[in-house]
């Protein structure tokens, strides 16, 4: 038989399991700590021994999502050229956003709980954030100082919002109507992360595609 303890973290995170599954077929929206039990075939108070709320229950799946994509980030190859590492940061949101659809859009596509109230929820996210700032202040530097941080700040919104644009679009059936070459479609990151390495003045490599990164998404 097992421990009580055991039974009691099994619980918990088979309450994680079904909450993703139930978010990958019926939305956030469909997210109820009673349907979680329902499912589970347990008393529909089992789950709140664990998540006080439903937001609780949202906000540790959404937690463990950015953890997830946080060291994926980490975890790509790193060289010495901040402009190469910039673009191997981009390869590797691409790859995830590919790889890991739900996650992707649970992060970055459905209402979250109040980070105010989850302030965990949210650190991953930041150190994913803090990733790209030291790439783009890495680059800007002249020797005896950085860029300006509100500069930074800027360069990393928009370096940010191509790539979550393109890791989106990818996502979409639209691409699809439009009758784009197959060339053009495996092209499109590398060229995507050529033209903000272009527009940030950065001379780094964006991929050959050994990687992988390079394929249709």
């Amino acid at each position: 038989m097992a421990h009580p303890a055991a039974r009691t973290r099994s619980l918990r995170e088979d309450c994680l399991r079904e909450a993703l599954a139930i978010i990958d077929e019926a939305g956030v929206e469909g997210l109820s700590l009673r349907e979680v039990a329902r499912r589970l075939g347990v008393s529909h108070q089992a789950p709140y021994k664990h998540f006080p709320s439903r937001d609780h229950l949202l906000a540790e799946v959404v937690r463990r999502a950015f953890a997830a994509f946080a060291r994926h980030l980490d975890d790509r190859p790193r060289g010495e050229n901040p402009a190469d590492d910039l673009a191997a940061l981009g390869r590797a949101y691409l790859a995830y956003a590919r790889e890991h659809p739900l996650p992707y859009r649970l992060m970055f596509g459905t209402p979250l709980p109040d980070p105010a109230h989850h302030p965990e929820m949210m650190r991953s996210a930041r150190h994913a954030f803090a990733l790209l700032r030291d790439c783009l202040d890495r680059m800007g530097a002249d020797g005896s100082k950085g860029v300006p941080s509100e500069a930074t700040d800027l360069d990393a919104l928009f370096v940010w919002s191509a790539v979550h644009g393109l890791a989106s679009i990818l996502q979409t059936g639209a691409l699809s109507t439009l009758g784009l070459p197959p060339a053009v479609l495996a092209s499109s990151p590398s060229h995507t992360l050529l033209r903000i390495g272009a527009a940030l003045g950065a001379e780094g490599d964006p991929g050959d595609g050994q990687s992988g990164n390079d394929q249709p998404l």
